[in-house]
């Protein structure tokens, strides 16, 4: 299964992000959607687990939860827009990834044998940090791997 990992749009969705995620079989939004258009545009390509980040305040966006877990083959992922927030043990939980943006730094790293993915920021251009998204295998194994998008 090929999950689609995006964050911080900060109400800017990229066709450059569209078209990347176009092939995904479910599209996870790690917060600061900042429009919620934006969920119902990824709604049409896949389904949506979204939570809402920091600027999410107001409007329908502010309806999202915080966190969320969801399950896709098989294994269990966990979303919270920062990492610095986790409120939970994700190896008691069962969590194979820990989700999450808020950062614009996307990341990959795994420890005690979960993964902790940050896709970067996808929307607006943060000081040199690239625009970016995440694509994730879920199979017997999990394996991700972060897209520098090509903006202008």
């Amino acid at each position: 299964m090929k999950v689609g990992v995006i964050s911080d749009t900060h109400g800017l969705l990229r066709p450059e992000a569209l078209a990347a995620l176009k092939e995904v079989e479910h599209i996870l939004h790690a917060g600061d959607v900042g429009d919620f258009a934006i969920l119902d545009r990824l709604r049409a390509i896949a389904p949506i687990t979204a939570i809402r980040g920091n600027i999410d305040a107001w409007g329908a966006c502010a309806e999202l939860p915080a966190t969320d877990f969801v399950e896709l083959n098989g294994k269990i992922f966990y979303l919270v827009h920062s990492v610095k927030d986790l409120d939970i043990n994700p190896v008691v939980a069962g969590v194979a990834v820990v989700v999450s943006g808020h950062s614009h730094r996307p990341s990959i790293e795994e420890r005690n044998g979960i993964f902790y993915l940050n896709p970067g920021s996808a929307g607006p251009r943060r000081f040199d940090l690239p625009v970016s998204i995440a694509l994730i295998d879920v199979g017997e194994e999990v394996a991700a791997e972060i897209l520098h998008l090509t903006v202008s």
